[in-house]
């Protein structure tokens, strides 16, 4: 895997790979660096093999992913990441919005004993692989996009705390991890 620029977080690379990602943080809950942000994404979906993208990422509280997460997928209670892709899977530049909650990765890493930065990176990616096309919606899915965040995140460094928060009943915490697709 190519690493992206830390010269240019999120931006072209010498490779010739361009990740463009406009990173927003409106919640007080976690300490969030852009610019970590848009290495990751560019780092995950370098390991895609994405070379081309445009990606924006709200952080948020659980009061304003619960709000989106009822307007859009008809669910009242907030989630942990919400998928918006702006296009088709296979589609060059990859494009889409993620919103994750920074409240509830807080939430959730404290209960687990893991840090919080890991517990939100997991969304981020899981996001990210919603937006490449794969689905969690049945088990042989899941268990395929559990590997794929696992080797993500371990090439990138980083802990994949699911194994620590996903207790005894994965299928069901799954569940929380959901995905819309924009309707205009």
């Amino acid at each position: 895997m190519n690493p992206p620029n830390p010269e240019h977080p999120g931006g072209p690379n010498p490779d010739g790979r361009h990740v463009a990602v406009e990173v927003s943080d409106t919640q007080s809950h976690l300490a969030v660096d852009p610019e970590a942000v848009a290495r990751l994404v560019a780092g995950a979906l370098a390991a895609e093999g994405v070379a081309s993208a445009s990606i924006s990422v709200a952080v948020v509280d659980d009061a304003t992913i619960r709000e989106i997460n009822r307007r859009h997928l008809g669910h009242d209670w907030p989630t942990d990441v919400i998928t918006f892709p702006l296009g088709e899977p296979g589609d060059m530049p990859l494009s889409g919005e993620l919103v994750v909650s920074a409240e509830t990765a807080v939430s959730t890493a404290r209960e687990a004993g893991v840090a919080a930065w890991d517990e939100l990176a997991l969304y981020l990616v899981h996001g990210l692989l919603h937006l490449r096309g794969h689905d969690d919606a049945d088990e042989t899915g899941r268990g395929a996009m559990r590997s794929r965040e696992a080797e993500i995140l371990a090439g990138l460094g980083l802990t994949n705390t699911y194994p620590a928060t996903a207790g005894a009943d994965a299928a069901a915490q799954c569940g929380a991890r959901e995905r819309a697709r924009w309707t205009a």
